[in-house]
């Protein structure tokens, strides 16, 4: 095939150069010149489509001429991962997921093509070889009769596999080792990698196939490869976790078919990944003997509510400057509450080490932790224990108020799912309570204060 015409274009201000320079001529850039397809002779895409049909040009037509008929969408028997998706697996899209180097990607989608039967799927590998692929497959379970292995990076020579096979859903790993004829540079490079997402795109839309693609990420932690990556896909996933424990955080940052806060936890085990269905359990310790510093607070995690264990630890300053350390906590946020219990409440933290924790290894954001912490500080401080069958839900302000928060009758009812007997929630969010509670105590209060007098009371 004759190589296509390409020219080197300034990301910047647009200058095309017929080389690569390190700094751009017209507007003093650095690093920006990115290698570019102009012309080509025929698209590897073209490969596909089958020679006996003649493909017109699109027309614009009316909004309410264009035909749409739904296709179910293609479900797991992996819920986490189900909902992860908006709901399942989209025909025709194009989901794009990263992570760390063996955080469990490649084991995460190699384990959702096993679970998959009837579906045609092509798992095609640039980064193992097919004895590895089999020596996975054995250890994670049953062995499917309808998933193909396929250890190409050509994107030429994969699409004519398609043409054979036609497949129901593949699965790219990785990106960063395909490349295309068209394009002059190496594997993993700018330009191939968006060359050969564009590629991908375009088949994935045409013929209603839906493509997963691993991407490998930089050490600052963002997915590698050019930005327009990100934009051409339709979800983007990001797989977390510290390989030395063994819950995985699966998160989505891009959907267009659901929510872009969904949250799906996994456990590793020697055979795979297994789904924690309910993970507030985890995220909750079992402990012996009561300890001041541990308060547990509600937050949501899409449409999920958990409800997680925070602790903290105040204790006198041995150095000039205390220290402030928050771990899955926003540390801002952490010096605001600090402030605000010590102007408002007088409680003289200013001396004080305080380092607070979330348990599970989770991060979270959500301003209804903010009692649950402020709670977690003050027992820690006082050495007063809060009785393990109490919660709160509630947002913190900076006059000390409680401020109501979003969809408070699933905190209700997780938290009593769970056996919890209280919850301290804002008085504020009376309103708009319609759970009829059974066994759970509704206690609600202006200030945090209120909430800490009626606590120790019992103390």
């Amino acid at each position: 095939m004759a190589k296509a015409k390409t020219s080197f274009i300034c990301q910047s201000c647009g200058q095309s150069a017929p080389k690569w320079l390190g700094k751009c001529p017209a507007c003093g850039e650095w690093n920006t010149f990115v290698e570019e397809l102009l012309e080509t002779t025929i698209h590897p895409a073209e490969v596909w489509k089958n020679k006996s049909t003649h493909r017109t040009a699109p027309v614009p037509k009316l909004l309410q001429e264009i035909s749409f008929e739904s296709s179910p969408k293609l479900q797991c028997s992996d819920e986490e991962f189900n909902r992860v998706l908006g709901g399942g697996i989209v025909p025709g899209s194009l989901v794009l997921i990263g992570g760390e180097p063996g955080i469990g990607k490649s084991t995460l989608l190699l384990q959702v093509a096993l679970s998959l039967q009837g579906p045609r799927i092509l798992y095609v590998t640039g980064e193992e070889s097919e004895q590895q692929i089999k020596l996975r497959a054995d250890r994670l379970g049953p062995i499917s009769q309808d998933l193909y292995i396929l250890t190409e990076t050509n994107t030429q020579q994969i699409f004519k596999h398609l043409v054979d096979l036609e497949p129901d859903l593949i699965i790219i790993d990785s990106i960063q080792t395909l490349y295309s004829d068209q394009i002059e540079s190496g594997p993993g490079s700018v330009s191939q990698i968006r060359e050969c997402a564009l590629e991908l795109m375009r088949f994935a839309k045409e013929s209603g196939t839906p493509i997963f693609l691993v991407g490998h990420i930089t050490k600052e932690g963002s997915i590698a490869g050019p930005k327009v990556l990100e934009h051409l896909v339709d979800t983007v996933l990001q797989f977390e976790g510290d390989r030395n424990m063994i819950y995985r955080i699966l998160r989505t940052t891009k959907n267009r078919f659901g929510s872009t806060s969904e949250l799906g936890i996994y456990e590793m085990l020697g055979n795979g990944l297994r789904p924690v269905s309910n993970p507030s359990e985890i995220l909750l310790s079992s402990r012996d003997e009561p300890a001041s510093g541990i308060a547990i607070g509600t937050i949501l995690e899409g449409n999920r509510p958990l409800l997680i264990e925070i602790q903290s630890l105040v204790t006198q300053t041995s150095y000039a400057t205390a220290q402030r350390t928050a771990t899955g906590y926003d540390a801002k946020r952490l010096n605001m509450l600090l402030a605000v219990l010590e102007k408002r409440g007088g409680f003289r933290l200013g001396t004080q080490d305080v380092f607070l924790n979330i348990t599970g290894g989770i991060r979270v954001d959500d301003p209804a932790l903010d009692l649950a912490a402020c709670m977690s500080l003050l027992s820690s401080h006082e050495d007063k224990v809060i009785d393990s069958s109490i919660c709160f839900a509630s947002e913190v302000g900076l006059g000390g108020e409680l401020r109501a928060v979003t969809r408070i009758d699933q905190r209700i009812a997780e938290a009593e799912k769970l056996g919890f007997k209280e919850i301290w929630i804002s008085k504020y969010n009376q309103k708009s309570i319609n759970y009829k509670a059974k066994t759970i105590k509704i206690q609600m209060a202006s200030t945090w204060m209120e909430v800490m007098m009626n606590i120790w009371k019992r103390t």
